[in-house]
């Protein structure tokens, strides 16, 4: 995958043409209501674009998992309302993503006007990438622009198939979370660090692998830490552990020796013998942790300590929270490091890359995600890309 082949219609003369945007417009949606447009918000800039050089826009995207066909809950029909809101502008609305339906509506657009078809689950060809579906989308378009990066590990007919049938371009949504990563893991400012947090180590095996060569600090904290300490002969009481993943803690320290990575854990928890808010807690020692408690936050030991390491760096890549954060108060250890990321962020001191579903939501709840250098909206798309996977719906965007 050479990513220095992908291509944009930065430009491109787009007058008249229509534009095949795949877009991610799977965004939550309640009672008919989106309750968190910034997908939207970010996607907006790039269709205006297009629509102000004068391309008659045609907006893709799936929503949800529907079961073998078109269900009213996951119409695209609302999202579609509020896109038009975000872009101050007329958004029209095709009821089906190929066929009639979709070809009248596209032929109905005047150069600078912008069309959303309906779901492409709707159809099964869409995820089994369908040569037939994938061609019956590119008759609708004269190019293709990919600027979902959040679906570009998945091999669909709207994100891979649809490539061989069109001349196909990057967005710019895709291009920036593409050189958000790239900055962070081919081409940082070093020495580079990377926090790796979350439930279990046996999810991110290959995060891990993958990042010891990568980077120069690995602060690994959240339940997989218990693990590695685990894997040291600690007793972390009834903390979550996976006993059964010991030996691959140990294969992931020697890893990072023999590619002199330095892995970093929590000095301090807090911990309680339940996962309850409210719940009387106190803060330990790792190497004192109750037999009847369970760890549920790094202390205030462990943030001191990470900043310090943190300060020493001038990049960082963060993924997974440090403790139970959705219950107060398991979440001040995250968001007292988030702060201060923030803080080296805004003094120009680091460069902060973070990305994940939880990651993103500790990251609003701490009140700095605009502070960070990047935030990535992708979750399964960034793992992968952490994992040093290639992703099907990149791949396509660099062929020749």
């Amino acid at each position: 995958m050479n990513l220095d082949k992908l291509k944009t219609t930065q430009g491109l003369d787009v007058h008249g043409k229509r534009v095949l945007v795949r877009a991610d417009l799977n965004v939550p949606v309640q009672n008919g209501e989106v309750t968190d447009a910034t997908r939207l918000e970010r996607l907006a800039p790039g269709l205006l674009d297009l629509a102000d050089r004068g391309a008659r826009v045609v907006v893709i995207s799936h929503f949800g998992r529907p079961k073998g066909g078109p269900a009213p809950e996951f119409s695209l029909k609302p999202i579609a309302a509020k896109l038009a809101e975000i872009l101050k502008r007329p958004v029209a609305f095709a009821e089906d993503c190929i066929g009639p339906a979709a070809e009248a509506a596209v032929n109905a657009l005047s150069p600078g006007q912008i069309v959303v078809l309906e779901n492409l689950r709707f159809h099964k060809g869409e995820e089994k990438n369908d040569p037939e579906f994938a061609k019956a989308l590119a008759a609708l378009g004269d190019i293709y622009v990919g600027d979902a990066f959040s679906s570009a590990h998945r091999a669909h007919a709207s994100t891979e198939g649809v490539t061989h049938y069109l001349p196909s371009y990057a967005g710019p949504l895709m291009m920036e979370e593409i050189e958000a990563l790239r900055s962070a893991l081919d081409r940082p400012d070093r020495p580079t660090a990377a926090i790796v947090g979350g439930a279990k180590i046996s999810t991110k095996i290959p995060v891990l692998m993958n990042l010891v060569s990568k980077v120069d600090k690995l602060i690994i904290a959240g339940g997989m830490a218990n693990t590695f300490y685990l894997a040291q002969g600690v007793d972390v009481g009834k903390s979550l552990a996976e006993p059964d993943f010991k030996e691959t803690a140990l294969e992931v320290m020697k890893a990072a020796k023999a590619k002199s990575c330095e892995v970093i854990l929590p000095p301090d928890a807090v911990v309680a013998t339940e996962l309850k808010a409210g719940v009387v807690t106190k803060t330990v020692p790792i190497l004192e942790v109750p037999s009847d408690c369970m760890i549920l936050d790094v202390g205030p030991k462990s943030v001191e300590h990470f900043t310090d390491v943190l300060t020493r760096c001038r990049t960082l890549l963060w993924n997974g929270p440090l403790g139970a954060f959705e219950i107060p108060p398991f979440g001040e250890g995250t968001f007292a490091l988030a702060r201060e990321v923030a803080r080296l962020t805004k003094a120009r001191k680091l460069v902060s890359i973070a990305g994940g579903g939880d990651t993103v939501a500790a990251l609003n709840e701490a009140g700095v995600a605009q502070d960070m250098s990047y935030v990535s909206t992708a979750g399964g798309a960034f793992l992968e890309w952490l994992e040093g996977r290639e992703l099907p719906g990149v791949a396509a965007l660099a062929r020749d």
